[in-house]
């Protein structure tokens, strides 16, 4: 196994080489020998496996870190996925007899009353699968008839996911790889490393502007609110529906760009390189700035001054997110501040939690919120969705890939769906997971021919409701839903994981599977010192920041 750990690491390192504007000769040289080493992984796994097997799933055991499944006969493997029952360690071990439903038990370990869908109502499969009442007592037949509506309610749902079909349309124009990408009303905004930005006409899937003026990658983008739109457009002797976009980037400036005209009206300086920005809602609006240092920063809607910098992370501040007046930092070493906005003129932002890296199982690339609730969900490059109660610091995890060599590079919540990105790094395969909230129930897997690694995605519903995605990356596709009725073919294919479906939302302390994840991680880091290869691309210092930095 130790060959299949070292090939497994090198496609990791390849795969972030890739996404650097400008590679050395020895670089490109790595880069080209990546279907050699898929081929060659792909050899050895076969070798060790047999042709009906495949490696084991994540939650294999630590005895048998890499113990093979056979896909016809999965009930062989019952420790293959570990238990949704599965309780904390320490205060929770105490109290063996009360294990709660998932959502119940999120509600639990929350240490108090929750906020948003979180709270609804628990999930009706792992009531009897997972949970049994071991109390003795009885449900009432109220208790059973909701359990029999949530179940028919999630069915039928998951049946509609699995026949869901979806036009893709490239959008062709960048020459380097998407980061950013927001949707304003018919219109899809997109940041690259190329240092453009640029505007589309989702209608027509066309290039409507091309917003040119950064001199480094466009790193992060943000749409402001209609209301505040008006405000800086009435200021500018602009038309009331003028709308506005934020654009951070490496050249270290901030950029606000009027849509129809096309033209930069606003340029702030930050003296650091700009990593993630949000725009907060509140009082006279403020626009939040996260930069490569670790810095915070907050500068004012209607002066556009700087109003607070705080050296808030240890390193580069990878996402910033906004809900009502919170703000959320999440950055490379894995850590997670939630900030409280005061609206005020000077120092708005106060610190009200910051979970570090201990907590959250975190650390060593690029991490992404997006906060509901009491609760913010992670992504941080490996097979899981993180899932951090903000108030406690109680934290569960999800699933997002079968396979060790998964990354999860983008997550978002919209309506009542939580959409992951899934790519491989073994094979190359690339798919989006859909999961039903509050329960985070595994609905179906998004595939496409061709599909490239997603590292941004926005979301909208049209008037009939009807989704409407961007995904960026390698690519830019625009996804349109499609009549599950009509005779019309979908791009995306539909299917079910069988693997993820036996996995659920568990609770953790530092559980068993980040341990043996870790020290799989540690053993390649060390064999890639001793052997003299370049593993700094998935170490602990930002690496994934810095390729977009250079």
């Amino acid at each position: 196994m130790g060959e299949v750990r070292k090939l497994q690491k090198k496609l990791r390192q390849i795969e972030n080489l890739e996404i650097k504007i400008s590679l050395t000769p020895e670089e490109k040289f790595k880069i080209s020998r990546k279907a050699e080493l898929r081929s060659r992984l792909a050899e050895l796994q076969l070798q060790l496996s047999g042709p009906q097997q495949t490696l084991g799933i994540v939650g294999d055991g630590k005895k048998e870190k890499m113990k093979r499944q056979v896909e016809d006969a999965p009930e062989a493997l019952p420790s293959q996925t570990p238990p949704a029952s599965k309780i904390l360690k320490g205060e929770e071990e105490s109290r063996p007899l009360e294990t709660p439903a998932p959502a119940a038990r999120q509600r639990k370990t929350g240490g108090g009353a929750e906020t948003g869908r979180w709270k609804e109502r628990t999930e009706p499969a792992e009531v009897s699968a997972h949970c049994p009442d071991v109390s003795g007592g009885r449900p009432d037949s109220d208790n059973e008839r909701l359990v029999q509506q949530e179940e028919a309610e999630f069915s039928s749902l998951q049946s509609s996911w699995e026949k869901a079909k979806f036009r893709l349309r490239l959008l062709e124009g960048h020459n380097d790889i998407v980061t950013c990408v927001v949707a304003v009303d018919n219109l899809v905004v997109s940041g690259s490393r190329d240092t453009t930005v640029k505007v589309w006409h989702v209608p027509t899937a066309t290039e409507h502007k091309n917003l040119g003026g950064h001199t480094g990658g466009v790193t992060c983008l943000s749409a402001p609110p209609p209301e505040y739109c008006r405000r800086l457009a009435r200021s500018l002797s602009l038309s009331d529906k003028e709308r506005f976009i934020l654009s951070g980037s490496a050249d270290c400036y901030v950029k606000i760009w009027a849509l129809s005209i096309g033209q930069c009206v606003k340029s702030i300086y930050t003296f650091n390189a700009v990593t993630a920005l949000c725009f907060v809602p509140e009082e006279d609006g403020y626009i939040i700035t996260g930069s490569d240092g670790g810095k915070v920063q907050a500068w004012s809607w209607h002066t556009f001054e700087n109003c607070q910098s705080i050296n808030a992370h240890q390193e580069a501040v990878t996402s910033i997110q906004s809900q009502g007046p919170l703000v959320f930092s999440g950055s490379a070493e894995g850590g997670v501040s939630v900030w409280e906005n005061h609206c005020s003129d000077r120092d708005p932002l106060r610190l009200l939690h910051h979970w570090s890296s201990q907590v959250t199982g975190c650390g060593g690339g690029r991490m992404t919120l997006s906060p509901r609730g009491d609760r913010v969900l992670l992504a941080y490059g490996r097979a899981w969705l993180k899932n951090l109660h903000w108030r406690s610091g109680t934290m569960s995890r999800l699933t997002n890939h079968s396979s060790i060599t998964g990354v999860t590079d983008c997550v978002h919540q919209t309506g009542g769906l939580l959409i992951g990105s899934c790519y491989d790094v073994a094979n190359g395969e690339s798919s989006l997971n859909i999961f039903s909230l509050p329960q985070c129930r595994y609905l179906a897997s998004l595939t496409w021919p061709h599909a490239t690694r997603i590292l941004c995605f926005a979301a909208w519903t049209t008037g009939s409701g009807d989704h409407r995605w961007v995904t960026g990356g390698r690519d830019l596709i625009v996804w349109e839903q499609l009549p599950s009725s009509g005779k019309q073919r979908g791009d995306v294919t539909a299917r079910r994981d069988s693997r993820l479906e036996s996995c659920s939302l568990e609770s953790e302390g530092d559980t068993e599977d980040d341990e043996e994840t870790d020290e799989y991680e540690e053993k390649d880091s060390d064999e890639g010192r001793d052997s003299g290869c370049d593993v700094t691309e998935d170490g602990g210092s930002g690496s994934w920041l810095r390729c977009v930095l250079q």
